[in-house]
C-alpha cells in the first residue's frame, strides 16, 4: 500500500514538474514576442519565403556551409536572406555573428537566425531551413509563402523558434 501511494505521489510530482516547465516556456515565448515587437530595427521587409535544403533534391541549390561559416542545419530555425538585403541584417559574412529576425506569416510568428545570404529567386526575400518552413507550412506543399514580413532584431541573444501571440 505504501509503495503504491509513494508511486502515485511521485507520478503526480513529475506531471506537475513538466506542466510547470511547459507553462514557464510559454510565458517566456510570450514575453519574447512582446520584446521582439518592441526591439525591431524599424524596417520590415515584405515578400515571399521559400525553403532551402541542400540535402533534399529540388529544394534549392548551394552548399552545406552558410555565409557565416556555420554548417547548414535543417532543424536550426535559420534562414538565408536575399543578398541585397545583407546589410539590413548586420552584414552576414564568414566569421561574423548571425543576426536575428522576427518573421510573420500564415498567422504565425517566429524568431529566426539569419546566418546565410543568397541570390534568391525574384520576389523572394528569405529562404527558410526545413524546420522553419514546416512551422509555417506543416505539409511543405505550398513551396512558397507569400506576404511574409521579416523584421531585423537588435542584439544576438535571441532564442530562435516560434513565439506565442499575446
Amino acid at each position: 500500500m505504501f509503495v503504491r501511494l509513494s508511486a502515485a505521489i511521485c507520478g503526480a510530482g513529475i506531471v506537475f514538474l513538466f506542466t510547470a516547465v511547459a507553462m514557464a516556456r510559454s510565458e517566456i515565448r510570450a514575453v519574447q514576442s512582446y520584446t521582439a515587437d518592441r526591439t525591431a530595427y524599424g524596417i520590415t521587409i515584405v515578400g515571399a519565403a521559400s525553403m532551402y535544403n541542400p540535402y533534399r533534391p529540388g529544394h534549392g541549390e548551394g552548399g552545406v556551409e552558410t555565409a557565416s561559416g556555420e554548417r547548414y542545419d535543417p532543424s536550426g530555425w535559420a534562414a538565408a536572406i536575399q543578398i541585397n538585403l545583407r546589410e539590413n541584417f548586420g552584414g552576414v559574412r564568414r566569421g561574423s555573428s548571425a543576426s536575428y529576425a522576427l518573421v510573420e506569416g500564415m498567422n504565425k510568428k517566429a524568431i529566426v537566425k539569419i546566418n546565410d545570404v543568397g541570390p534568391l529567386q525574384p520576389g523572394r526575400i528569405i529562404d527558410f531551413d526545413e524546420r522553419t518552413m514546416r512551422y509555417f507550412d506543416p505539409t511543405l506543399q505550398l513551396g512558397l509563402i507569400r506576404q511574409v514580413k521579416v523584421t531585423p532584431l537588435h542584439g544576438h541573444d535571441w532564442i530562435p523558434g516560434p513565439i506565442a501571440e499575446r
